[in-house]
Parts: C-alpha cells; structure tokens; sequence
C-alpha cells in the first residue's frame, strides 16, 4: 500500500476549456471520454462495473468515495467499463469484510483512471448547466493547449455503436433451471437483471447483440429481454431490426438501452439528453395508478414521445423531473419497456415487480415447462 501514499498529479479538461487539476488514484494514461455525473450516495462498485458506462467518465456527487472497497459479490459485469472515474476524496482503507481490494487498487489492476482532489460540486453545476461534455483525462500531460485538441480529435459516443465491445461473444446460459425461457439480447446487461430474471422462475439464455431474431426463435423461447447498455441507439440499426421481427411473435421486455430500440422499432425517434439522467433517486410516475417510485437509472437518450403512434403505444411512466418518457406499453402486442433499472444495483428496489410483469405476460403467453 506504500504506493498509494504518493500522490501523482492528474488533470481533466472539457471540451470548453475549462479544467480541473486533481490527483491520480487509478491507472497512469490518459483517454477521453463524455463527462457526467451521478447522484448515488453508494454503489460505486456497480456503477463502474455498469457496461452502460462505457465511454463515459464518471462523476460522483458524494464527496468520499472508497470506504468499503471491491467486493467479489457486488460486480454487475466482467470488469469495469467506465472510461474514467471522478471523485472529491477516495478512500485508501476498505472498511468491510467482505473487500478483497481497495478502490484504487482495483482500478490500476484494470487500467481505469481515476482523479480526485477537484471540486466535483462546481463540475456537476457545470455539466448540469453547459450539458454533458467530451473531455480528457490525463496524469501525462499538463498542458491545457494539448488536451484541448485531443479532446476536440475525439469522435464521442453519438452515432457509435458501443454495444458490440460490451456484448458477449457467444451464448450461454445464466442458469439452468426456471419455468420461462428468456433469450437475453446482450447490450451490456448487467448481472442483476439476470439474477431477479432466475428469482422470478426464468431460465436465461444470454446471447450477443448481433444474433438475429431467427436464431433467437430457435430456442424457442417464452420471452425475450432486451439489456440495458452504452451509447447512441440509432446506432443499432441490427438490434432494432431484430426486434421488429420479434413482435408479435412473443413477449418482449426492454430495460433502458433495450426501451430506447424497441421505441426505434415501433417506429418512434430517440435523442440525446442535456446532462441525462444518472443516480438513485430519480422519481418516476406511474400514469394508470398514479404510484410514484424512487428508481436508478443511468442514460444519455431518450424516446421522443412525440413520434410515438398513440394509436399503439401506451406511455405508462414519465419523469417526475423533465417529464421524460419512463416507460410503455403497446396496446395489442406483449410488449413493454422502462427507461430506468428496475433491478436497481445500485439503488432502490421499488421497481422489482416489473419483474413479475414480464412472468405473467410469458403465463398469459401460454408458457410451457423448459
């Protein structure tokens, strides 16, 4: 731990020149990547395992981040896939027994850089203010001329298809037992989505985000999922068209990412947010009973309400802060979709019985025993 004692200078810059001087508690490097923050008093370990995260450097908004470590049983992914992480103070000491390695530690072993030591209230305000934002991070190169014409170099994540460096590169099965069979179309799922599909009696087939909707009828399954992921949705143009010859053929849910490209494939618009939405505790509306749910959410775009047919489509949630477009439903097919992360990891569980939604759609489906 002598090591992480010392502390080696680091520097962020946004894309309109105004910088921030920190220290490094990561990798050593130097990447860019889109500037945003989330409001999440905890669960930094499953945000920065979040595939949706990649691409993006990470603010957090709670001042110390750190205190309790990496835990094995807490990774919602293979690895960690934000671009970079953002932090007022971080915690050297792991307080939990269950930590196998600190915060800082973890990120070097995985190449992630981190800075910390910048007023990350005066760049929230700014990102809220200005919107999310391309940028660098450095612990190599001080120079403010430099980064600012790596930054402006840099393509950002509009029109990028981010998901095909998340997805898997094969299929598998998540488990092995359950009622249901549920393809999983992986664009960055995350491990709780899968966990409270098997709670819920699925049995989860995980396939890439390539895999066409005839090879996914092939295993004959009750139910699809779309996953949650990173990036621009109209940039998958193949998702969307693999879901378009799903419907009406059986079942479909759509969480986040997977919301925005069933939005897509019934014909509707996506667009980018100011600053988007990333925390714990955003509220969300629900239309037909009026139920208010505190729900995790992380994501850049939305469903553009307007260009949705309302002879089909049924909006069933919206955001309490900018009335966004949270959730919907179609009106004569088996398909439904959220913006935010009923299965929280982090955040609260206030939307798990989507869930048990999708379990009686796939019951109403005439779902057999696999």
């Amino acid at each position: 731990m002598a090591k992480y004692n010392t502390r080696k200078k680091a520097k962020l810059l946004l894309e309109d020149g105004k910088f921030f001087e920190g220290y490094s508690f990561g990798a050593d490097g130097e990447l860019c990547g889109e500037a945003v923050f989330n409001t999440a008093m905890s669960g930094y370990q499953e945000i920065i395992t979040d595939p949706s995260y990649l691409g993006q450097f990470v603010t957090m908004t709670y001042p110390l981040i750190g205190n309790y470590g990496i835990t094995k049983e807490d990774m919602e992914s293979r690895k960690p896939f934000v671009n970079g992480f953002i932090v007022k103070e971080c915690s050297r000491i792991a307080s939990n027994w269950r930590a196998v390695i600190s915060l800082p530690e973890y990120l070097e072993k995985n190449n992630i850089l981190g800075i910390e030591g910048i007023d990350t209230r005066q760049l929230t305000k700014h990102i809220r203010v200005q919107g999310s934002m391309k940028a660098v991070l450095s612990t190599i190169d001080m120079d403010n001329d430099s980064l600012l014409k790596k930054v402006n170099a840099w393509e950002g994540i509009l029109n990028r298809d981010l998901a095909k460096e998340v997805t898997v590169d094969k299929p598998f099965e998540w488990n092995k037992d359950g009622r249901f069979k549920v393809v999983v179309i992986d664009c960055g799922v995350k491990n709780n989505i899968l966990r409270l599909l098997a709670k819920y009696g699925c049995r989860n087939i995980v396939v890439p985000a390539g895999t066409t909707a005839d090879e996914i009828l092939k295993y004959a399954p009750d139910g699809v999922m779309i996953s949650n992921g990173p990036g621009d949705p109209s940039a998958l143009s193949y998702v969307v068209e693999t879901t378009k010859k799903l419907m009406g053929k059986l079942p479909i849910f759509g969480i986040c990412l997977g919301h925005q490209i069933i939005g897509l494939a019934l014909g509707g618009k996506t667009y980018k947010l100011k600053f988007g939405h990333h925390g714990g505790n955003q509220p969300v509306k629900e239309l037909k009973t009026g139920h208010i749910a505190i729900t995790s959410q992380n994501h850049c775009f939305c469903v553009d309400i307007k260009t949705l047919k309302e002879d089909d489509i049924e909006i069933t949630h919206i955001n309490l802060n900018d009335n966004t477009v949270e959730g919907m439903r179609h009106k004569t097919m088996p398909i439904f979709s959220v913006q935010y992360h009923p299965e929280s990891s982090p955040g609260p569980h206030d939307a798990e019985c989507l869930f048990k939604d999708f379990t009686a759609m796939m019951e109403n489906g005439n779902a057999q025993t696999h």
